[in-house]
């Protein structure tokens, strides 16, 4: 982008009440068949409209379309039995009720595409698509099938790279890949992870980002950072690997976070979607809030790569603490950049 430090968002927003139940993640439909298609497009509406008057300028879909980040896409697959449910402990920190792998997972047809084909008639601004990345979707899974995590994370990652060809051929600027994963099973991000990622980008030719960040700010999340002690450093063991890979961008959590801002030099030369507003409060940071983060990432990463964004998704908030939020956003990073073209 021309743009200096242009906006975005990491992931989800909040959705209206007359689609689904606020302030959750995993929140069931208030609709059914057309009237929930209608509604999903309404909110899309909404949330685009919403991005922009905040002055977004890398707008997405709010994630509006989709009930979960990684759950829907699954569900669209074959080979994953979603009656047939195991529970097991999702990243080592919380339990949960998932699906099983039964068979050859596939993907009869595209997931998102039709989506983003929407989006994109509805604004001539860049937009940014979020798929989840093949670690986080085998994280959420039983696997009673191949048994092995590695082999699910490379079936996955062709199945990705199916979609995200598709969603390039529908105008989609960016790609975005989540991986809170990587942030946990570090043997497997450096031995097959970022791998796997690779794999699911092959060919594109639009810009590539995988978003690490610590998690929404449910208890779950929040009860493991308080774990984790004074100093954050666990993008240190993926950082060095990813500086070398074929990824155009990597988004991280950096407001109200214990990460050192210097392990961003870790990954000099990429470009970098730097977490200037925490998801895990209802306080609305200021714009100098804002500024100030920018400013300290800005000794770690060129400003023509620095790309202010949230630290993760914003479905669990308000939509009045959202908006505000991405006021801030755009607010803050507006006050850097008449600092740097001054």
């Amino acid at each position: 982008m021309k743009l200096l430090l242009p906006t975005s968002t990491a992931g989800s927003l909040p959705k209206p009440s007359w689609l689904a139940e606020p302030e959750k993640i995993w929140s069931p439909w208030a609709l059914e068949g057309e009237q929930l298609l209608e509604a999903k497009r309404d909110a899309l509406r909404v949330s685009l409209q919403e991005q922009q008057h905040a002055g977004i300028d890398i707008v997405s879909d709010g994630e509006q379309t989709r009930q979960h980040f990684v759950t829907t896409f699954i569900e669209h697959l074959d080979g994953v039995d979603f009656e047939k449910r195991e529970t097991v402990k999702i990243r080592n920190r919380y339990d949960a009720s998932v699906p099983s792998v039964v068979g050859a997972v596939s993907r009869p047809k595209s997931v998102f595409v039709d989506d983003a084909k929407f989006l994109r008639q509805q604004t001539d601004q860049p937009i940014k698509w979020a798929l989840p990345g093949p670690m986080t979707m085998i994280d959420t899974l039983y696997d009673g099938h191949y048994k092995s995590r590695e082999k699910l994370a490379w079936e996955f990652a062709k199945i990705l790279n199916q979609e995200a060809k598709e969603l390039e051929a529908a105008g989609v600027d960016i790609i975005q890949f989540d991986e809170p994963a990587f942030n946990v099973f570090f043997y497997d991000v450096n031995d097959w992870g970022i791998a796997t990622l690779e794999r699911a980008i092959e060919g594109l030719k639009c810009e590539t980002a995988v978003h690490i960040c610590y998690g929404y700010g449910i208890k779950a999340n929040t009860d493991w950072k308080n774990t984790l002690g004074s100093e954050w450093r666990e993008y240190e063991k993926a950082f060095p690997k990813l500086q070398q890979s074929k990824i155009d961008i990597i988004s991280l959590e950096c407001q109200n976070s214990r990460v050192p801002m210097d392990l961003i030099e870790l990954i000099r030369g990429k470009k970098v979607m730097v977490g200037a507003i925490d998801v895990a409060t209802n306080t609305i940071e200021t714009p100098e809030e804002v500024a100030d983060t920018l400013r300290k990432a800005l000794q770690f990463v060129d400003a023509d790569k620095l790309y202010p964004a949230t630290n993760c998704g914003m479905a669990p908030l308000s939509r009045q603490v959202a908006r505000g939020k991405l006021a801030a956003l755009s607010a803050g990073a507006q006050i850097v950049r008449q600092e740097l073209t001054a």
